[in-house]
């Protein structure tokens, strides 16, 4: 069956000076556009890679059968989930929004890590507010394990505690609950366990000093509210206003005459002394994201990246700012900027301006995060109800909704699925949500009329970017089946993330950190694979492994990118 390939060779400006670029090779210099119909014998694979009349036997590198064909360079590792997925519905049925889930008691277990993994879980975070050291390596390394033994690439992104006024630890209780009414004691003191009945400690020394009689205390971003009746030393007495459920480590922040006090938080360093020693020992770990609390300005971020890249020389970690206090709408833009992602965590968010605003900063963040091609992921209280309850309430269905609707690269779970009691129930709610708005959306065919600006910083980049940009307009147009990318840098990858195109997004890379870290961005679906600079060979070697999975059929069409060589091809699977 003839199939059809449009191969751009990128023009070049003669007046720049590209020799120094490693996307482009002397044969790709001169300005050509070639269209031409070939045969499916022009894409008949080369020999290594011709079938057998000696059946071949599948082997697999990662604990899945079938993944490679006599050697291990022409291995492809591929999310078991995500592959049988597209093996029995087909490309549209992939979700595109990423899921986040927060690792706790209730999910701690091998077993219970590997059933968010096939529940479509692609990021496993562990929150340094909570356990030991000993206890979050335990779960980074059954994930790790997970991943080689079950073929998933779900990432681990470290999320450190911040500086901000915290609580302590509830003396060992997993929880408190409060009433109407009830006074509680929140004291500096070095309290040891167990604590005096309706007694909290404060991470903050001044604490006592800086409050009033009067002031409102907003516990875990308002879940939980008091007002200041009396001040005994060190110890602050409160009544209870609006009751809920206390965590350990939850967020304290106060309020006075309606105005958030913020100039002893604003005097607090954004990285804490606790918090080095976490990312010391997230780098030691392998982590994927570190995830950095209450960022006030780039400059923290920047010094955090160079102090990674000074002690993880072999690999990459990739910096996520949690954009959850007034300092950081303040300085959004030059934060996302400096940052490899951002977190909208809305329940610190809700506390520190007022509620009805939160939508709106929301909305905000997640479109200058895709305008400066940064993954985005919206946090915090998405299924708080089922913390409890098997079911949500119709409210937060749709607001999980209308994140997807937004586009967000990926959804999070908190205390659903790291202390609720039907985690699964609720990782489950997240991705059936987002495969029927996401399916809503293709089937109404709202391409976004979103201006992307530039973002480009050389000339090369900006070929890429505008090679991106082409290749999902045509992928929309033409009704593709997939659009592959071929990457060592990612960055190919996630210019056509940000595009959002209509088909997913097949990103083929060399690296297996890359790979996890690409699982976080809209809409890829990474791979690992040994690949050349020759589309021709890679294409073919492509084709015939995922053939052989049942991945892909004959006569599917596909727009194939490459990064190396800054090309596009449209071809009919042979």
């Amino acid at each position: 069956m003839a199939s059809q390939s449009l191969h751009f060779l990128t023009p070049v400006n003669p007046s720049r000076s590209l020799s120094s670029s490693p996307f482009l090779r002397p044969s790709l210099l001169p300005v050509r556009l070639r269209l031409f119909r070939s045969s499916a014998a022009a894409h008949t694979p080369p020999p290594d890679l011709n079938p057998s009349p000696v059946p071949v036997i599948l082997s697999s590198t990662n604990g899945i059968g079938g993944v490679s064909i006599a050697a291990a360079a022409s291995a492809i590792d591929v999310d078991a989930v995500t592959e049988a997925e597209l093996k029995e519905n087909g490309f549209r049925s992939t979700r595109r929004t990423k899921l986040v889930c927060t690792i706790g008691p209730s999910t701690c277990e091998a077993e219970q890590i590997e059933a968010l993994a096939v529940g479509g879980m692609n990021v496993a975070r562990v929150n340094m507010c909570h356990g030991t050291h000993d206890w979050h390596r335990r779960v980074i390394r059954q994930v790790r394990r997970l991943n080689e033994e079950k073929g998933f690439a779900v990432a681990v992104m470290m999320d450190t505690e911040g500086s901000e006024i915290h609580m302590g630890d509830l003396g060992g209780f997993a929880s408190a609950k409060t009433e109407d009414g009830e006074v509680w004691t929140f004291s500096v003191r070095a309290l040891k366990a167990p604590l005096p009945e309706r007694t909290i400690n404060v991470n903050y020394d001044g604490f006592a000093e800086d409050v009033r009689v009067g002031d409102e205390l907003l516990v875990d971003g308002g879940m939980v509210r008091f007002e200041v009746i009396e001040k005994l030393g060190p110890d602050v007495r409160c009544r209870c206003t609006d009751p809920g459920l206390l965590l350990p480590r939850a967020n304290i922040t106060f309020w006075r005459d309606g105005s958030l006090v913020r100039e002893r938080n604003a005097m607090l360093p954004t990285i804490s002394s606790k918090d080095w020693l976490d990312i010391d020992f997230g780098i030691a770990e392998g982590v994927d994201f570190i995830a950095v609390s209450f960022v006030k300005s780039a400059e923290v971020i920047n010094h955090l990246k160079s102090y990674i890249a000074a002690r993880c020389r072999d690999r990459e970690i990739s910096v996520v700012a949690k954009i959850e206090s007034i300092d950081s709408l303040k300085n959004l833009e030059e934060i996302v900027l400096a940052s490899d992602g951002a977190m909208v965590a809305r329940g610190d968010l809700g506390a520190q301006i007022p509620l009805e605003q939160v939508p709106s900063v929301q909305h905000t963040v997640v479109k200058i995060c895709r305008q400066l091609n940064r993954p985005v992921i919206v946090a915090s209280q998405l299924l708080e109800s089922m913390i409890e309850y098997p079911t949500p309430t119709r409210a937060e269905v749709a607001d999980v909704s209308e994140a997807v609707r937004q586009r967000a690269d990926a959804l999070m779970l908190s205390g659903e699925s790291a202390m609720g009691q039907f985690p699964d129930k609720a990782l489950t709610v997240l991705r059936s949500v987002s495969l029927r708005i996401e399916r809503w959306w293709r089937e109404e065919k709202r391409y976004e009329a979103m201006e992307l600006p530039d973002v480009a910083s050389s000339f090369s980049d900006k070929i890429s970017e505008e090679i991106c940009n082409s290749a999902a307009k045509m992928a929309n147009n033409l009704g593709v089946d997939a659009v592959f990318v071929y990457t060592k840098t990612g960055q190919m990858a996630s210019l056509l993330s940000r595009c959002r195109p209509d088909c997913p997004i097949f990103a083929f890379t060399t690296s297996t950190s890359l790979r996890r870290r690409l699982n976080l961005q809209w809409g890829l679906i990474p791979f690992r694979l040994s690949f050349s600079d020759d589309m021709e060979t890679n294409l073919n070697k492509t084709f015939s492994l995922l053939k052989q999975r049942g991945m892909i059929q004959s006569g599917d069409l596909v727009i194939a990118l490459s990064d190396m060589l800054q090309s596009i091809q449209v071809i009919n699977v042979p």
